[in-house]
């Protein structure tokens, strides 16, 4: 299937992704831990707070691990993935057995943490580029993980590049090295009516294909004055689109060149976990 923009996950592929994940906390014995606790099985409630400021994301994937783990678990989300959060703002309350609760509480909030990083990291670039512009994620994602890494990103306010390679052509510099002739490689790219951007280095390479009727140009790592003047070249007849170093001190700079798109990769591989905590209460 085709998947240019992960706006909604289903409970499907949610619960796949968390019981493996329950599956690599809990072979080959359980928890050993909890099983040392005396009445494990009484319901008791705990709350998941925020210990920072920031948007949350991945909270249907804390909660099935928490349903997943015990079929009683009753979870409460008292805010929405996309909001944001204030530092020691509840995030959601949980009543079900001790050792429901103590069993899938880091499988929980690895998910909550690391879908709330993305989606954190993404509104702070978002916050940080005029409207004309948007922020793209990359295909440097965490492995088996990409649906909600992209999701968390749209929750953030950013916008979602390629899913994967079925999905659009990017010819980039080892194909253009791969390729004896970089417009009849355009040309074959053309032909196949998916969406075609070209990786352009320099403005020579770019001056080879502007007259050819694709639909996006990527500058990589290209410097400010050096984008500013394809851009007078090709901002009529493409879209376009910054690649490279972007980061949460340049970004600003970048987007008032004009472009209309910025990917960052850092949005999924550099992430900082969200910060939350858990706690028993009565």
């Amino acid at each position: 299937m085709v998947v240019r923009s992960v706006q909604k996950l289903n409970s499907k592929y949610i619960n796949h992704v968390v019981r493996k994940a329950l599956r690599e906390d809990l072979i080959p014995k359980g928890d050993i831990t909890t099983n040392l606790i005396s009445f494990k099985n009484k319901k008791v409630r705990a709350k998941i707070i925020a210990k920072q400021n920031g948007v949350i994301a991945g909270l249907d994937f804390c909660k099935a691990a928490f349903k997943l783990t015990g079929g009683e678990a009753v979870f409460s989300k008292k805010i929405s993935d996309g909001a944001n959060v204030k530092k020691n703002k509840v995030i959601a309350i949980i009543k079900a057995k001790k050792k429901t609760i103590l069993t899938a509480e880091r499988t929980a909030l690895n998910f909550l943490n690391h879908a709330s990083g993305i989606a954190t990291l993404t509104n702070q670039f978002v916050q940080r580029v005029n409207k004309k512009t948007k922020i793209c994620c990359t295909r440097k994602t965490t492995p088996n993980l990409r649906l909600l890494e992209k999701y968390a990103v749209k929750k953030g306010g950013g916008f979602n590049h390629r899913f994967n390679l079925s999905d659009e052509i990017l010819i980039k510099e080892n194909h253009i090295n791969s390729s004896d002739n970089l417009r009849e490689l355009v040309k074959k790219a053309e032909r196949t009516k998916k969406i075609v951007t070209v990786e352009i280095e320099n403005i020579k390479q770019l001056k080879k294909v502007k007259d050819l009727k694709f639909k996006r140009v990527l500058f990589d790592n290209m410097s400010l004055k050096q984008l500013k003047k394809c851009l007078k070249i090709c901002r009529k007849n493409f879209q376009t689109e910054y690649s490279g170093n972007a980061t949460l001190i340049n970004v600003s700079k970048i987007s008032k060149t004009g472009v209309n798109r910025i990917s960052v990769g850092a949005l999924t591989h550099s992430i900082k976990s969200f910060d939350s905590s858990l706690l028993l209460f009565r």
